[in-house]
């Protein structure tokens, strides 16, 4: 959590600050160390917008190493599951997926502790995450140590909040019996309207391109690249451009597979955060990925970062996925595969040639998140679940 800037830490910290906010007695134990081990230890003991910060100390075990996670992540649940202890334990106590398996501290509470309420917000699926990433055998024996540690878990939450339905079906499986919610992460950046295209970063990123799509963020093992590069060669010689500005541990795999003859694609830096709004708004449409196994273990959430700015998407992925069901639903962008490209292609050609239906499309998007998924729709939805969850102790 706070002062850590990666996407999750930022968002709990929001939630945190939110329902402070709105009159709840807000403590947060993180870790007192940094997820990258860069910044040292923080204070153990800090008040951060009426949030008070009771930091777990840690010892400076290394994350990028898998016995350091693996250590670091049996200290934190151990030391969170003290709270079953505690002689003034919480009303509701919430739980994320940071570090993983940290929803085991659910089952010694719930044990310890019967009156604390216990919602569990599931920011990704293990071992689904290691199974679809190869790391794991899916029938192997330790998914199966795994999954029958966690099914006692889950079963003790009185709430599981969901990123979406898709990952809701992967949850059902453990046969919990908790109330299941959609709670989805917003977008670190909320402008007030839709972002205007600053034209110097655009030039930059599209040269004289009529229609600009934009693949921004991670590119990682969780992400593919064969059908927008399908897209993109379709769409040829048609004022539409496409550039990539993206790290991760796939983005040479990405490179290396753009031809000489694709002369619509580019590739940019990654944009640091001060610079994050106007390289997104360079673009009139977004790209996300999914592959199809990652499909409910993950929602990529440059999607709700899109949508914050006013731009429709275009997503690579199944069609089961919760964004092509939001993307379906709202009307707010494109689901790609192979049944799709040529109708696809065919959409963006016709908006090259149509500023005004783009500029209702992307009013579309910007008006979706700001009654959906923004910070304040998705705060207040989490006041309502939780007052609910202190009607019933």
């Amino acid at each position: 959590m706070h002062p850590d800037d990666v996407v999750s830490a930022r968002v709990l910290s929001d939630l945190a600050e939110g329902l402070a906010a709105r009159g709840y007695a807000v403590e947060a134990r993180p870790s007192n160390r940094a997820w990258d081990d860069r910044a040292g230890a923080f204070p153990l003991r800090e008040r951060w917008h009426e949030v008070a910060f009771h930091r777990v100390f840690r010892p400076a075990w290394k994350q990028a190493s898998a016995s350091g996670r693996l250590l670091n992540a049996a200290w934190m649940i151990a030391a969170w599951s003290a709270l079953g202890l505690s002689r003034e334990p919480p009303d509701v106590l919430v739980v994320g997926t940071d570090p993983v398996l940290a929803v085991l501290v659910a089952a010694v509470v719930r044990r310890l502790r019967p009156s604390v309420k216990i919602a569990h917000w599931c920011f990704d699926v293990y071992p689904e995450a290691p199974i679809a990433e190869g790391m794991l055998a899916a029938d192997g024996a330790a998914a199966r140590l795994i999954k029958a540690a966690l099914t006692p878990a889950y079963r003790a939450c009185d709430l599981i909040a969901d990123l979406g339905p898709c990952m809701r079906e992967l949850l059902d499986a453990y046969g919990h019996q908790a109330r299941p919610v959609t709670l989805t992460p917003w977008a670190l950046s909320e402008p007030t309207e839709v972002v205007k295209a600053d034209p110097e970063t655009r030039r930059a990123l599209f040269g004289d391109a009529r229609l600009g799509l934009l693949y921004a963020g991670t590119f990682g093992r969780a992400h593919s690249h064969e059908d927008i590069l399908a897209l993109g060669r379709l769409l040829r010689g048609d004022g539409v451009g496409l550039c990539f500005g993206v790290r991760g541990n796939r983005a040479a795999a990405l490179e290396a597979e753009v031809r000489p003859d694709d002369t619509n694609v580019r590739f940019a830096g990654f944009a640091p955060e001060a610079e994050l709004t106007k390289r997104l708004g360079a673009a009139d449409v977004h790209l996300a990925s999914l592959r199809q196994d990652w499909t409910g273990i993950v929602v990529p959430s440059k999607f709700f970062g899109s949508l914050a700015i006013g731009r429709p998407v275009i997503f690579s992925g199944s069609r089961k996925s919760s964004i092509a069901r939001w993307i379906e639903e709202h009307g707010v962008g494109w689901v790609l595969d192979a049944s799709s490209l040529e109708s696809v292609a065919a959409d963006l050609r016709r908006l090259a040639s149509a500023p005004g239906e783009l500029g209702e499309m992307q009013a579309r998007c910007h008006r979706v998140y700001r009654e959906r998924f923004s910070r304040e729709a998705v705060i207040g939805r989490w006041d309502e679940e939780i007052k609910a969850l202190l009607a019933k102790r």
